[in-house]
């Protein structure tokens, strides 16, 4: 793509800015002679905002670059410089300036403000959008930015609301305009602008990596004071930008960052891969590219543990183009905004493209091989998303459009099929299991990780979103489950997989930014990569609950036990097994034990004795043994503001099809026990349900639970307390998971979930003839007629899997 300004004209302009700044003082000598560099560095940072590799007269950008002029016009033609805001419909004028919620919108103006400059600015540079180059668009962008720095951002104002408008969403903005009108600003205009940037952003911003300088906030605080150092012509800020980076890289133990696991936590306590670390991944690919081959490039060699990431921490959550919602956090609630003129709905979908965007720019920074799989993967993920086709998505930006049209027009590039296997991430309180057709995800909370997060405005009903929520989703089909509209339709005390008391919760029950926290520890479990035995001992918020859940997740089925039941909260106690969004019309067939069921809305049954059941298009559910559930289709409404502040009210509304448990009003000693089959057949459910030895229910209780499936030599159980469960014993609290092979082998996997044992011992009731491999954890093991395994201190592990392979004899 071509500027219509050449790169003869841009050096010849940014030199004399360069020569006026250092005549004006802002600039010291020394720092003239790098006037180049400086403007290398905003050549660099224009593509990385505007693009390149495109056509501006092919589609899909043609018509994307026609609707950015569209807007811009309808900026400049409705901006109305005024005392107390810029357009009449983005006041910042706060009447009683402080950090609560009101203040919190008049500060978040100020970014709207910046916002629309930046679009502006962008329809101003870009070709093809019809406003390239205009006067009278040029004169409403400096306008503007003259305005907002006289009346709200400066260097004598003081900040409200939310400090987050302030340090990073109204300067990356400005900052981004500063860049793309560099050439038509006066020394005195740059020297305002930076001297606002510095009042609100100072050094101290990154002095200690603590508070809201961590994790994804830092790298956006790193981006504004870089920007800062490039506008400004100021090496030192780029460097100190640079340099505070390196905190973001190492895996941490607590807090805010990447674990060696692959979780990711923002705010203390919340799993936040698919939002926050969403914007830290794109944030580092930008500042990476923009720095290197620079003076100031980043050569921390542990940014290696960020490429790692994507493999690691990202990657697992994406499936399909979407990134799963359960590592979302209040994203979840931000579906339609009551502001937004385009009417776009966000969903998983729209929030994991600019992820796989993201990764695609990393990987000109990584190793040959590196950029080689994550091209891979993002194309497998592009061409597999049939729901939301990401060269579609009206949200995304034409820079990451232009990335992801590059790997999909790269005949090189082979897509990456979706991997099988499971993965574990202890240290936030969530798990994905992958199969051919169709993948899961599991969502807890324990002393570490908050039940939900709420905070500004958002997500006020996510209350039991971190009760043992069970998402899933199949290769072809139900990829849409959550993006259409579920949740502000969806009955938040029936999320699919929850147990939950139906006490009536006040909205941001608990507090906001993920104050509440379980006062659990056994929450974990033990996986081999493949397969898993899953436990959350469970505790209500605001509530009496207590429960004990239980997921073995296995080749074709997630089997779910729940026991220990309890609460005296007086309101019905129900454990939801399917909880599915049929969209605005969905009549999908449901059956049970082969009889069909009504398709009409409503309707209600209790099913006494059911053996299984299977909704038409989705996949079947297979209750051992018989067991009486409650099955209901309705539908149900809501307003996007219900969930969210800033939220359309528009009322929608979505069919669902529900299958709970009722454990009633004061349970002491609930049960439940199903296997969930996504993507099965009527036919195959039936089959599964017949072969009554093909699954084994070990234990179902408050003090252990655990099955086995001899067909797959799998054995799993969840020791709540030490005890015998079918061939194990176990001396204290543990995880077990064996899987034995067809080549006589076996895999032994034991984990302690509560992080406490500082002595364990196993006895596995198989003849074993050898021990072939363990971790330094075991400090003893005895085969013969039975297998003992004893190990040391559990409680640095960090629940993580101990592995042991042993020969069977």
């Amino acid at each position: 793509m071509h500027s219509p300004w050449s790169r003869r004209s841009f050096l010849l302009t940014s030199t004399a800015s360069a020569l006026a700044l250092t005549a004006s003082g802002l600039l010291p000598c020394a720092e003239a002679a790098a006037a180049d560099a400086y403007e290398a560095l905003r050549a660099k940072w224009r593509t990385l905002v505007l693009g390149d590799g495109f056509s501006p007269t092919a589609e899909p950008f043609k018509s994307r670059l026609t609707e950015l002029g569209a807007t811009a016009r309808q900026l400049r033609d409705t901006m109305a410089p005024a005392t107390g805001s810029l357009w009449p419909d983005a006041s910042y004028a706060d009447p009683d300036p402080d950090t609560d919620q009101e203040s919190y919108g008049y500060s978040a103006n100020v970014v709207t403000g910046y916002s629309r400059l930046n679009t502006m600015a962008q329809a101003y540079r870009q070709e093809g959008t019809g406003l390239t180059g205009d006067a009278a668009l040029k004169s409403a962008v400096l306008t503007g930015l003259d305005h907002l720095y006289t009346q709200i951002y400066n260097e004598n104002q003081a900040r409200f609301g939310n400090w987050y408008s302030w340090q990073i969403g109204a300067p990356q903005h400005l900052l981004d305009v500063c860049v793309l009108m560099y050439d038509q600003l006066s020394a005195a205009q740059v020297a305002n602008y930076c001297k606002a940037v510095d009042h609100f952003v100072p050094d101290s911003a990154v002095g200690s990596y603590t508070g809201t300088s961590t994790g994804a906030n830092r790298v956006d605080l790193c981006r504004v004071l870089a920007l800062r150092g490039v506008v400004g012509g100021s090496s030192a800020k780029i460097a100190l930008a640079r340099d505070a980076l390196s905190p973001v890289f190492p895996y941490v133990t607590t807090g805010d960052g990447l674990y060696t696991d692959g979780s990711f936590i923002q705010h203390t306590t919340v799993p936040y891969t698919g939002s926050y670390g969403s914007v830290m991944l794109g944030g580092l690919g930008m500042l990476f590219s923009l720095l290197r081959g620079s003076t100031w490039e980043v050569t921390d060699t542990k940014r290696q543990i960020v490429f790692d990431a994507v493999e690691k921490a990202w990657a697992p959550f994406l499936y399909n183009g979407l990134v799963m919602d359960g590592v979302a956090g209040r994203a979840i609630s931000r579906g339609l905004s009551a502001s937004d003129a385009k009417k776009i709905q966000a969903d998983d979908h729209l929030r994991g493209h600019p992820i796989m965007s993201a990764i695609v720019l990393l990987g000109q920074g990584a190793s040959t091989a590196e950029n080689a799989r994550w091209r891979g993967l993002v194309k497998g993920w592009m061409r597999r998303d049939y729901y939301s086709p990401p060269l579609s998505d009206p949200s995304l930006g034409l820079t990451s459009l232009a990335r992801l049209k590059g790997v999909e027009d790269d005949a090189s590039v082979t897509p990456a099929a979706e991997p099988t296997g499971h993965r574990l991430f202890t240290n936030m309180a969530r798990a994905t299991h992958r199969r051919p057709g169709w993948a899961a995800s599991i969502s807890m909370a324990d002393p570490r990780i908050t039940y939900y997060e709420t905070g500004n405005g958002e997500n006020l009903r996510g209350w039991h979103t971190g009760s043992g929520m069970l998402y899933w989703w199949g290769d072809t089909y139900a990829n849409g489950q959550y993006s259409d509209a579920f949740w502000p339709t969806v009955d938040p005390y029936r999320l699919p997989g929850i147990t939950a008391s139906r006490k009536p919760l006040s909205d941001a029950a608990g507090g906001d930014w993920g104050a509440s926290l379980p006062d659990v520890k056994w929450v974990g479990g033990a996986s081999d990569g493949q397969r898993a035995a899953i436990g959350q001992y469970l505790k209500g918020l605001q509530s009496t609950l207590r429960a004990r859940k239980s997921w073995f997740c296995l080749d074709d089925t997630i089997v779910c036990l729940g026991a220990g039941i309890v609460c005296t909260d007086g309101a019905a106690v129900e454990s939801t097994i399917e909880n599915r969004n049929l969209g605005p019309t969905g009549t999908a067939p449901f059956q049970v034990d082969g009889v069909s069921k009504p398709t009409s809305t409503p309707w209600s049954a209790t099913l006494s004795g059911a053996k299984w059941a299977h909704i038409g298009g989705h996949g079947g559910y297979v209750f051992p043994g018989g067991a009486t559930v409650k099955a209901l289709r309705e539908e149900r409404s809501g307003k996007w503001s219900d969930i969210n502040k800033g939220g359309a009210t528009t009322a929608i509304a979505r069919k669902y099809l529900t299958l709970y448990v009722d454990h009633g009003t004061a349970p002491t000693n609930g049960t439940y026990a199903y296997q969930l089959m996504p993507g099965a057949s009527a036919a195959r459910t039936a089959a599964r349900s017949a072969d009554t030895g093909w699954l084994r229910i070990l234990a179902n209780s408050d003090d252990q639970q655990g099955v086995s499936v001899p067909a797959q030599g799998f054995t799993g159980v969840n020791f709540w307390f030490g005890g015998t469960v079918g061939p194990l014993v176990a001396s204290a609290p543990c995880s077990v998971q064996i899987s034995e092979k067809s080549d006589g082998t076996a895999v032994v996997c034991v984990s302690d979930p509560m992080r406490a044992q500082t002595s364990l011992t196993l006895t596995w009731n198989r003849a074993v003839s050898a021990v072939t491999s363990k971790p330094a954890t075991v400090t003893s093991a005895t085969t013969g007629a039975s297998l003992k395994l004893t190990f040391g201190d559990l409680s640095g592990t960090k629940g993580a899997s101990q592995r042991v392979t042993v020969r069977l004899g």
